[in-house]
């Protein structure tokens, strides 16, 4: 997995949508404790610093090198490299120990994983009772521009990981081995601020476009643009879009 955003790793940095403050206000509501937080597959950290606000310490860790040396840096933060050779023996050393982290975070990830794996490393991991765990992503729904982007899509999936398509149908069908906490925001818009230059950088900054383009193929040609600039309209205008985010909330089950 990690090889697919090294090559994007500062375009990604720029272009990914910030995640609501709410969020994590919310999340931290849950916890008891806020001591530690770990924010697993941090990419460019956009979701540590904002746990920063909330927990004393937050480790945040990632497969790729060239990630992290675009994450935002931040006191309170610590960036902790975990190529694929990591044992789960020094991942966990790295955030303490078991029973140590109060809040686990994934943000645009989880599906990269190796999923039973990680979740079992995650519950080791949670302090019991009162840690959770959060992964949420979303998806190229973005309103009000559907049209031109389901065409997109449908040229880029013949480009997309399988993992990567779990995104496409909101983690649906995502394996989530912990019990509810009644927080989520499966399918629940996520409005924000976008230029058109930073709607064309968040889809070069895609998976099927760096895999595409290994292939000759150019998924953002200058068609693809010129048909989004028709819908878009003054492209020095800062619009309003809507994505279709969706969020998944538990805790380590009391049988773990």
């Amino acid at each position: 997995m990690a090889e697919l955003f090294v090559k994007q790793a500062a375009v990604y940095a720029e272009a990914r949508p910030k995640y609501p403050t709410e969020w994590f206000s919310m999340l931290s509501a849950l916890t008891p404790h806020h001591k530690l937080a770990w924010d697993a597959g941090t990419g460019n950290g956009q979701a540590a610093v904002s746990l920063a606000e909330h927990y004393e310490q937050v480790i945040a860790t990632d497969v790729s090198a060239a990630q992290l040396q675009h994450a935002f840096p931040h006191p309170k933060v610590r960036y902790v490299h975990t190529p694929l050779s990591a044992s789960d023996a020094d991942i966990l050393s790295a955030l303490g120990g078991e029973n140590s982290v109060d809040i686990i975070t994934v943000a645009v990830a989880v599906h990269w994983f190796d999923l039973p794996r990680f979740y079992a490393l995650a519950r080791r991991a949670l302090r019991k009772p009162g840690g959770i765990i959060a992964v949420w992503s979303y998806n190229y729904e973005i309103a009000p521009f559907e049209a031109a982007l389901e065409r997109f899509m449908h040229s880029a999936l013949p480009y997309w990981d399988d993992r990567g398509k779990s995104v496409i149908n909101a983690y649906e069908e995502l394996p989530f081995p912990f019990e509810s906490v009644g927080m989520g925001s499966e399918g629940k818009p996520l409005r924000l601020d976008m230029s058109f230059d930073g709607l064309i950088a968040l889809l070069r900054s895609g998976s099927p476009v760096v895999t595409a383009k290994e292939k000759g193929v150019d998924l953002v040609s200058e068609e693809v643009v010129r048909e989004l600039q028709a819908e878009w309209g003054d492209t020095s205008v800062v619009r309003k879009v809507t994505f279709k985010a969706f969020m998944l909330v538990g805790t380590p089950k009391l049988e773990d």
